[in-house]
C-alpha cells in the first residue's frame, strides 16, 4: 500500500525505517551481545588490570577490577592441575577438554580464594558489595577466568581450544536483571565455536558453565547455564 503524497521512492524509505525500527527492536528484546573483536591484550587494558605473566595472575576483586591481588601458582599447583585434567578429561576431544577445564578453573579459584580472602565471594550480582574486597562481580570474574585460561595454556594444558577476548551480553529492557554480564571466552579449534566460561553464576570454587556463547545468559535468570560437569 502506497502512502499518499510519498510515492514508490517514500514507500520504500518507509518500508526500510519500518523495517529497521523492527530489527532495532527485535534486538533489544533478545538482548544484545557484543563480541569483542582484537586481541585478550585489550580486555585488559579496557578495565585498567593486569595481564597474566607466565605463572603470575593478579585478581580482579571489588567489582570492576578495583582491587588487583598478585597470585602466582607454584611448580606444584601446576603440576596439581595437570593430574586434575587428565583425571576429569573423560573423553579426548574438545568437549573432554572442555570438562577439564571447568574443574580446574574451580580448582584455581578455590586455591585463589583461600589466600586472598575471595573464598567469601557469593555467586551473582549484590550491589551493595561494590569495594568489597571478597566479593567479584562479571567484570572480575570475566577477567580472571581469561587469566587462569591463560595459565593453562602457557603451561601446554589447552590443545583443543584457544583464548579470545571477553564478551559482554544484555538486555536493559529487564532492568536490573538484564544488566551487562561479562564472560570468559573460549574458541573451539576447527569449527570456531565460541564457548561461554561464565563463573559468576556461582559461589566461587565452583565449576563454570561452560556454553555456546549464543546460548548463554539473559533469555531466563531462572534458567541459567549449569555447572560443567
Amino acid at each position: 500500500m502506497l502512502v499518499p503524497g510519498l510515492g514508490l521512492r517514500g514507500s520504500a524509505r518507509g518500508m526500510r525505517a519500518t523495517a529497521l525500527i523492527g530489527l532495532v527492536l527485535g534486538a533489544l528484546l533478545s538482548g544484545c551481545t557484543y563480541e569483542r573483536e582484537g586481541p585478550v591484550s585489550l580486555h585488559y587494558a579496557e578495565f585498567k588490570s593486569q595481564a597474566p605473566d607466565g605463572n603470575v595472575v593478579h585478581v580482579c576483586h571489588a567489582y570492576g577490577c578495583k582491587m588487583q591481588t598478585r597470585f602466582r601458582f607454584t611448580d606444584q599447583d601446576i603440576a596439581e592441575l595437570r593430574k586434575l585434567m587428565a583425571k576429569m578429561r573423560n573423553t579426548d576431544d574438545a568437549k573432554g577438554e572442555r570438562r577439564s577445564v571447568a574443574y580446574a578453573i574451580g580448582w584455581m579459584e578455590t586455591r585463589v580464594g583461600k589466600q586472598i580472602g575471595t573464598d567469601k565471594d557469593r555467586p551473582g550480582m549484590d550491589f551493595a558489595a561494590s569495594g568489597d574486597p571478597t566479593q567479584q562481580d562479571c567484570v572480575d570474574e570475566a577477567t580472571n577466568t581469561t587469566s587462569y585460561l591463560k595459565v593453562l595454556d602457557h603451561n601446554g594444558l589447552l590443545k583443543n581450544h584457544t583464548i579470545t577476548r571477553p564478551m559482554s551480553k544484555e538486555n536493559l529492557l529487564r532492568g536490573i536483571s538484564g544488566w551487562t554480564h561479562w564472560t570468559a571466552v573460549l574458541v573451539e579449534k576447527g569449527n570456531g565455536q565460541r564457548w561461554a566460561v561464565d563463573s559468576w553464576i556461582y559461589a566461587n570454587g565452583e565449576n563454570p558453565a561452560i556454553v555456546e556463547a549464543e546460548k548463554w545468559y539473559i533469555d531466563s535468570l531462572n534458567n541459567l547455564p549449569i555447572a560443567m560437569r
